[in-house]
């Protein structure tokens, strides 16, 4: 096996990881604060239907892969700890100039999106704020870090981001050598903006009456995370993208237990 592929390998490993942490979830009361649809009935979340839960997941974590395998490397993305471990190398000494700008950018994104909360929440809907935290509750910290912080990374990052970068530089600035910088801006701002809308079926969701303010926070608030995470994965590899996010969660699970809502 390749070091590429080994590669590959611990990254879909880590991805799917994070999607099973989700069976931590207790779906009973998940489904009970959804809003009752007249003439649906929700199915009973038994154990078979919990993994056939982990299909679509699976299959989006290897797109993502398999984009960042072929496509990271051509536009110069790394994810540098892991390859040190795929090509037996000390892991350390390629983590170490990773951890902390990941953990200030997780601090900064984290504090950005309480500061976001604490102006948009007088505008949102009635009873918004109630089901928000009713819906923090039942996310386990485990499923929040490994999911949100991990899963989430390989991809928005790894895979989505991976493949903006080099879809404009073939399709825009086709020269040899090294995209231009403007290919990685676009990327990471693209990249955010769709990490920011990916919330909005959730929200709708908890919120069954959502106004602009709700759409705002939760695209505002997610895609100014994603600029932090983006930047992280361009400047120093993915694995201080990883941290960011890992460091945010915690920044927010803290918020919680001080009475706020996320």
């Amino acid at each position: 096996m390749s070091a590429r592929t080994r590669l590959s390998l611990v990254l879909w490993v880590a991805g799917f990881g994070g999607a099973v942490s989700f069976l931590l979830v207790d779906f009973e009361t998940l489904i009970a604060l959804l809003p009752v649809l007249p003439g649906r009935d929700y199915p009973r979340f038994t154990p078979l239907l919990k993994l056939l839960s982990l299909v679509q997941p699976a299959v989006f974590i290897t797109l993502a892969v398999l984009a960042g395998h072929f496509l990271a490397p051509k536009v110069g993305l790394t994810a540098p700890a892991a390859e040190a471990w795929a090509q037996g190398r000390p892991v350390l000494p390629a983590l170490r100039p990773q951890w902390l700008p990941g953990l200030l950018g997780g601090l900064a994104g984290g504090a950005a999106i309480v500061l976001i909360a604490a102006v948009l929440t007088p505008l949102l809907p009635p009873g918004a704020e109630d089901r928000i935290s009713a819906f923090s509750r039942i996310m386990p910290l485990a499923t929040r870090l490994l999911y949100g912080g991990v899963t989430e990374e390989v991809l928005l990052r790894w895979g989505l981001m991976s493949l903006l970068a080099w879809a404009c530089w073939r399709a825009f600035l086709p020269r040899p050598g090294r995209a231009p910088a403007a290919c990685y801006h676009a990327a990471i701002i693209l990249s955010a903006l769709i990490f920011g809308a990916g919330h909005l079926p959730v929200a709708f969701l908890i919120v069954p009456q959502p106004n602009v303010a709700l759409v705002a926070f939760v695209i505002l608030a997610n895609g100014v995370f994603g600029l932090v995470a983006g930047y992280l994965y361009w400047w120093r590899g993915l694995e201080s993208s990883v941290i960011a996010h890992l460091t945010a969660h915690v920044v927010l699970y803290s918020a919680s237990r001080l009475g706020a809502y996320f």
